[in-house]
């Protein structure tokens, strides 16, 4: 008898606080943003970091918020109802010797054979979820709405591990309609065409990045927490996608994930594509979607059965951090690389968007 991959529900989601909230000096945004990352640490190096402590786990989880007007605060984290012996992140603040591996220098195609991305095309399907759930930033990365006013995104969007990018402070965020509509439109996937879109574009008031990011960088650690929080100055009126833990890949239906962003070879287009997604570390999800710089920060989404609801419900389980390019086994390899949504990001990500815990124990 056939089963449908099922969303469980978390009985164990733990639960992330903030605790001490301290000012600290204000940012000088001098780099402007990358639209990728890569690491030298492939997933067998990942695999062989040791676990992290609680103590570990919580200087990772402490968060900076970058303020509209410029004010930086730095915030300490409790976590409670976590185990850390039963954690199997691969995540350390001190790294492993197997990140000193170095990398090919080649960034610039993230395309695996045949192109098999989609551009959206037609008001009908652009302003219909799930492809409505997708953002521009004005620093040339794309996010994904998860709330009211609340969009996720890559960290390295905003930070390049050291200090805030250009733009951070007036950041901004797009949501992609476009100029004409022929009523009954293009088909919903379609080639690149030349249909100029316009954004409708509102400011972000406040912006949280993970210390695990800050502290570490991206060829280290720090891809495990490339991940941040947009709090937007007015609410959006569009649906969002709800947050999910990673499940394992051997959970996830025909093992596919999904996720729409703006490709930079693409301008004014959204553009959406599927693939299986491969090997996995408990904070990393590694896939052959074909992605080009710009996509970076969509949410990574798979659909699958919601038994308590009784219906089919899509889920981001993770950010789109970027390329990877490693020798491995003494071959060069390629991989696009997603930060996965651990029950520890989920509780974190949960309450910045909610302000408490108890609407975050449904992983």
């Amino acid at each position: 008898m056939l089963t449908c991959p099922l969303w469980v529900l978390s009985a164990r989601v733990p639960v992330v606080l903030p605790q001490q909230t301290k000012a600290r000096p204000a940012p000088h945004f001098l780099s402007p943003a990358r639209m990728d990352v890569s690491s030298s640490c492939d997933p067998e190096c990942h695999k062989k970091a040791p676990r992290p402590s609680y103590w570990d786990l919580q200087q990772l989880l402490a968060y900076e918020t970058l303020h509209s007007n410029g004010q930086l605060t730095e915030t300490a984290i409790g976590i409670y109802g976590y185990n850390p012996t039963s954690n199997t992140s691969p995540a350390n603040s001190s790294g492993s010797s197997a990140k000193s591996e170095r990398s090919h220098v080649r960034r610039k195609r993230q395309i695996f054979g045949h192109d098999g991305r989609f551009s959206i095309t037609g008001q009908n399907f652009l302003l219909k979820y799930p492809f409505s759930v997708s953002v521009k930033l004005s620093t040339g990365c794309s996010g994904t709405l998860v709330g009211e006013r609340h969009v996720l995104t890559a960290a390295h969007c905003v930070h390049d591990g050291k200090n805030y990018v250009k733009g951070a402070q007036k950041l901004r965020v797009g949501f992609l309609k476009p100029n004409n509509h022929v009523e009954g439109g293009p088909a919903p996937y379609a080639p690149p065409t030349n249909n100029k879109m316009k954004f409708q574009w509102i400011r972000a008031k406040r912006t949280h990045v993970p210390k695990g990011w800050i502290k570490g960088n991206a060829n280290d650690i720090g891809m495990d927490y490339d991940y941040a929080l947009l709090e937007l100055k007015k609410a959006h009126k569009r649906r969002h996608m709800k947050l999910g833990v990673s499940p394992p890949v051997q959970r996830l239906p025909g093992q596919r994930v999904h996720f729409s962003g703006f490709d930079n070879d693409r301008p004014g287009q959204l553009v959406y594509r599927f693939c299986q997604a491969g090997e996995e570390t408990s904070d990393l999800l590694y896939q052959h979607c074909d992605a080009q710089p710009g996509a970076s920060g969509s949410g990574v989404y798979a659909r699958m059965w919601d038994g308590r609801r009784r219906r089919w419900e899509r889920k981001v389980i993770g950010v789109f951090s970027g390329h990877q390019w490693v020798e491995r086994h003494g071959a060069s390899q390629e991989f696009n690389v997603a930060v996965r949504i651990t029950p520890l990001k989920y509780a974190q990500i949960c309450y910045w968007i909610k302000g408490n815990f108890v609407d975050c124990r449904e992983g």
